[in-house]
């Protein structure tokens, strides 16, 4: 543990630490090992910054399968990511909220060690892992982090036991840094909320920051909103949390601070009610169920690998994005639907792969007689 948090440590004063100590308010981030249709970085950090806690982050682009919120929020129009370090201390003065890439001064040594990673086959060393991941967020300044590891088919860690291992790592390194860490392990066997692809992320966020989101999205959303306002206010305890983040939510706060973030840093917030503002693909194409039954199991990764094979992923950071496109579910596991029902729809811009990605997506329903057992969202807490 001491030697991962010193190359922890040696990683991050390679490059810039951004210091945000004379801004009023505690600083929290909130960073997620990345998932398939996690979004939720769009609906948390507005829900804790409109309960008064200061949310700086830095976020990244997606690759593979796994979508990256910077890819969702530069899907709206004249969205601007790309601040100086004046400008992002600007925004978070004002609003308490600010987005920004990673940029070539934060952990320089990260992407270098990646790619010796890459050529020695240890991508999956869990204290490597471990030391990119904090040595990056501890860049940000912040006074706690809330980490969302996520555990099952589409995300990094497939395993129970090693999403726990690299939690209790990140917390360790976090807290013998001095900073507040909690880590919640949830569910990533299959998507989460109904949307898949950029645009169509964020059509959901708001969505759900307006009360009209997928259930599973507003759950772990308020539970990692929650753990951010408690690390914020720990005196006042996770219930009193829980009910400022409703708050956020219900009164429409949330929803306003976002609107606010998103013309603070150029981009136009009337695309959160008027969709056709968004980048929109311009065909569809309908996936239906083969027969009836129980779905048992939407295989994430599958879900994943078909929305970046119609454009809304890379598998190298140079490969431009198609921000249109992507796949919306109407089932989600646990769910009976008839033979012929709809299971999901394609939104397409190029039809090159559309009958590879559908022929992915159709087997990713998996549909049984029986119903199987549900999962639980939240799987575990470290802290």
């Amino acid at each position: 543990e001491n030697e991962v948090t010193a190359l922890t440590l040696a990683m991050l004063h390679t490059g810039a630490t951004l210091d945000f100590s004379d801004l009023p308010g505690v600083k929290i981030s909130k960073h997620s090992t990345g998932g398939v249709g996690d979004k939720t970085s769009l609906i948390v950090a507005p829900i804790a910054a409109a309960a008064g806690a200061v949310v700086p982050k830095i976020t990244g682009r997606g690759l593979g399968h796994t979508g990256g919120t910077l890819d969702k929020l530069e899907a709206i129009p004249g969205f601007r990511t790309t601040l100086s370090v004046e400008e992002f201390r600007s925004v978070l003065r004002e609003h308490g909220l600010c987005f920004i890439g990673q940029t070539e001064q934060i952990a320089p040594a990260d992407k270098k060690m990646y790619a010796l990673r890459d050529a020695t086959g240890s991508v999956e060393s869990l204290p490597l892992i471990a030391a990119s991941i904090m040595s990056k967020k501890l860049a940000e300044g912040f006074d706690g982090l809330v980490l969302d590891v996520k555990v099952g088919s589409g995300a990094f860690m497939k395993k129970h036991m090693d999403a726990r291992k690299l939690a209790q790592l990140m917390v360790g390194i976090g807290r013998r840094m001095g900073k507040r860490v909690q880590a919640v392990l949830t569910d990533m066997d299959q998507p989460l909320g109904y949307a898949i692809g950029n645009a169509l992320e964020v059509m959901e966020a708001s969505q759900t920051l307006q009360n009209s989101g997928p259930a599973d999205l507003t759950q772990l959303s308020i539970e990692l909103a929650s753990r951010m306002i408690s690390l914020a206010n720990p005196a006042e305890g996770m219930e009193a949390a829980r009910e400022q983040a409703n708050a956020a939510l219900n009164s429409g706060a949330a929803f306003a601070k976002f609107q606010q973030v998103i013309a603070a840093q150029g981009g136009n917030p009337d695309v959160l009610s008027q969709f056709e503002l968004l980048p929109n693909a311009s065909s569809a194409r309908e996936i239906f169920s083969p027969r009836a039954g129980f779905i048992t199991r939407i295989n994430a990764e599958d879900i994943g690998q078909a929305a970046a094979m119609l454009g809304a992923g890379r598998d190298t950071m140079e490969k431009h994005i198609d921000p249109a496109v992507g796949v919306i579910l109407e089932h989600k596991g646990g769910e009976r639907v008839g033979a012929g029902t709809r299971l999901c729809t394609l939104y397409v811009t190029d039809e090159t792969h559309v009958e590879e990605a559908a022929q992915l997506v159709e087997d990713a329903f998996h549909i049984s007689g029986a119903p199987a057992e549900t999962r639980e969202l939240v799987l575990e807490v470290v802290q």
